[in-house]
This record gives structure tokens, C-alpha cells and sequence, in this order.
């Protein structure tokens, strides 16, 4: 029980870190931030569970107004923006992203973790993300995808690299990605 509690904090962390590294913000108002590479670890790492409950009390953080998105952003104003679709879409992507990983441990981890990603991180992710956006920012479908598709070519890449990145987790400490590990 103290390890999840520890896991979930210790990734609601490197959230929070990776929104150190700086944004670069679209005209569209969306800011590319690396945040998106951490849920995507969170649901590969953790599995689904534990990954969503990290960016839960990642959001939580962010509710109660610590500046822990990229910009130094933080409390229940950024949940009122048109982009705000992404951070109610974070805990669902990490929770699919450790559900596929649990479910799929007879493929290489690497093409497993870059695929639970995209599916995840991307396909649920902007499905909560577009319709939100259309709201918000007052779009046809259309026009949404159009403005989030900039994004897609990056969320890809980020995939690969959480794929590369827990490949060499796993080569040196198979037990650390508990999404895969035989023993929890």
C-alpha cells in the first residue's frame, strides 16, 4: 500500500516536472508541453490504476492552484479554457494507456508501450480533447481537428520515445514497470 502511494506521488511528479521544460503555445492558444509524455509513462509504468490515480492527484495539485503546468499555470481558471479538454482527458489516457500494457505482456515492450500510447495518449486523449475544444472555442468538428492536428505529429513521437524509454527501464530493472511485471 505505501509503495502506490509512493509511485502515484513520485509520477505526479514528473508531470509536474516535464511542465518545467518550456512551452511553445500554438496560435490556437494550445500549448505544446513534454506533460503528456508523463501521463503516457504513468499508464505504461504504473499500469492503469495507479496511473490514472497519479494524474488525478496531478490535477488535484493544479485545482488547488499550484503552478505545476507548463507556463506556471495552476488552479480552477485553467479548467475553464477550450484547451482544458486535454487535462479532464489525462486520466482516462493513462488509465487505457496501463490497461493495454497489463493486457498485452506476450509482445515486445517496447512496441507495446509505443502502442498503448498512441491508443491512449492520442485516440482517447483527443476524443475528449476535440469535442471539449469545439465547445470552448465555439468550432465546428472540422475546425477542431484542424487546429489540434498540428499536435498529432509530436504525440507520435512521444509515443516512440515512451517506448524507448521504458525498453531501457525494463532491460536494466524488469520489476520497475509494474504495468508488466508477473508480481505485484
Amino acid at each position: 500500500m505505501e509503495k502506490n502511494i509512493v509511485y502515484i506521488a513520485l509520477f505526479s511528479g514528473l508531470i509536474a516536472v516535464l511542465g518545467l521544460l518550456p512551452k511553445l503555445t500554438l496560435v490556437s492558444g494550445i500549448p505544446i508541453t513534454a506533460q503528456s509524455l508523463g501521463v503516457m509513462l504513468c499508464g505504461i509504468i504504473l499500469g492503469a490504476k495507479r496511473g490514472a490515480l497519479a494524474v488525478l492527484l496531478f490535477l488535484s495539485l493544479v485545482a488547488l492552484g499550484l503552478p505545476l503546468l507548463a507556463g506556471g499555470r495552476g488552479g480552477l481558471g485553467v479548467f475553464t479554457t477550450p484547451w482544458a479538454g486535454f487535462l479532464f482527458g489525462f486520466p482516462f489516457a493513462a488509465f487505457v494507456t496501463g490497461y493495454i500494457m497489463e493486457r498485452l505482456r506476450s509482445l515486445p515492450i517496447s512496441i507495446v508501450a509505443s502502442f498503448s500510447a498512441i491508443i491512449g495518449s492520442i485516440f482517447i486523449l483527443y476524443a475528449i480533447a476535440i469535442p471539449y475544444y469545439m465547445i470552448g472555442a465555439k468550432m465546428n468538428f472540422f475546425q477542431s481537428i484542424l487546429t489540434m492536428s498540428p499536435f498529432i505529429p509530436g504525440d507520435i513521437l512521444k509515443c516512440i520515445l515512451a517506448g524507448f524509454i521504458v525498453n531501457g527501464i525494463h532491460k536494466s530493472r524488469p520489476n520497475a514497470i509494474l504495468s508488466w511485471a508477473r508480481t505485484r
